[in-house]
């Protein structure tokens, strides 16, 4: 089979690998695509723990495709199925998962792209965050995940402040509901409009989606009294510093949104599933750019660098033209 292997910092070669059998208790995918995700890029830039080459398919853990083959003991899995999974070799044509950690996707949604494992985190941070009618949300960083967020909490009937960096995130959140939005510019000027939007009581909820000390220390700022600091950004290139004073001052409770258990994992793509399916969610205007295997090194710099009018990279194994 064909997978990328990183070979150096910012370096990827696609190279013929022995494709995967499936053991005891797995399955084996076909994959059809697989999504970029912003935690690829400190491996990407090739810090010193890193070590080259990497596996075959390392850093892909977005990934969709049909069942292929089953190993022994597996049920209710058959080829043929299109599904999603939690696996983690997926910059690949093929990746084995535990059969506990695929998901079957319906007929409904033929010939479409599902990232299980994103929407399903999106669905476990909105869970967490316990975002209610009535309340005033701020949204630290309109990315894939905070468009999300932003469209569950609006439906939820919160008024969202979306607080961005680019003009076209900031479009995007009004067009998934946003309230107000807000340039993520300047920090005094943040806290200043968000103090005027909320009569000074600042927000019940804060979500910190970008994963950087400055956004992190913004969104403190923006936590109302007993409110609560929902951790969504991976915060993967250092230490923080946070303002404790200020934390216990206010009394707020601070959310690490990020989950380890592989069941919470599968729960919340089984919702997300169920949100796209019944129309609650549509996140396919958000794929914003396609790229071929062949093209991953292109894919991962484009989701550094955020050319006008990217969201989010999804990488395709069909080959290229000519191959």
């Amino acid at each position: 089979m064909r997978a990328a292997v990183q070979t150096g910092p910012g370096q990827m070669r696609i190279q013929e690998v022995p494709r995967p059998e499936p053991g005891p208790g797995q399955v084996r995918l076909r994959l059809e695509g697989c999504g970029v995700c912003a935690s690829n890029l400190t491996p990407w830039a090739g810090p010193e723990w890193m070590q080259f080459p990497g596996e075959p398919g390392g850093l892909g853990h977005e990934g969709w495709g049909v069942i292929d083959a089953v190993g022994e003991g597996v049920s209710g899995l058959v080829p043929g199925q299109r599904a999603a999974a939690l696996s983690f070799r997926s910059y690949a044509e093929y990746d084995l998962a535990e059969a506990r950690n695929v998901l079957p996707l319906p007929d409904a949604l033929a010939g479409q792209p599902f990232l299980g494992e994103p929407l399903g985190c999106a669905m476990n941070i909105f869970r967490r965050a316990g975002i209610e009618a009535g309340q005033s949300v701020a949204i630290i960083g309109i990315g894939f995940l905070g468009a999300i967020l932003t469209r569950l909490a609006t439906e939820a009937g919160a008024r969202i402040i979306a607080i961005s960096r680019r003009p076209y995130s900031l479009d995007l959140a009004r067009r998934m509901g946003a309230a107000e939005t807000i340039p993520l510019e300047d920090h005094s000027a943040i806290i200043g409009r968000v103090k005027e939007l909320t009569g000074g009581r600042f927000c019940e909820r804060v979500v910190e989606a970008v994963g950087q000390q400055w956004p992190l220390d913004l969104a403190g700022e923006l936590t109302a009294e007993r409110g609560r600091l929902i951790v969504a950004g991976y915060h993967q290139d250092g230490p923080r510093q946070v303002n404790m004073w200020l934390w216990n001052w206010r009394g707020i409770d601070v959310i690490n949104a990020h989950e380890r258990d592989t069941e919470i994992y599968m729960a919340g793509m089984r919702e997300a599933l169920e949100a796209v399916i019944s129309g609650r969610l549509d996140p396919a205007p958000l794929y914003t750019h396609r790229f071929p295997l062949e093209r991953l090194a292109d894919a991962l710099d484009a989701t550094r660098d955020r050319p006008e009018g990217f969201l989010k990279a999804v990488v395709t194994m069909a080959p290229e033209a000519g191959r």
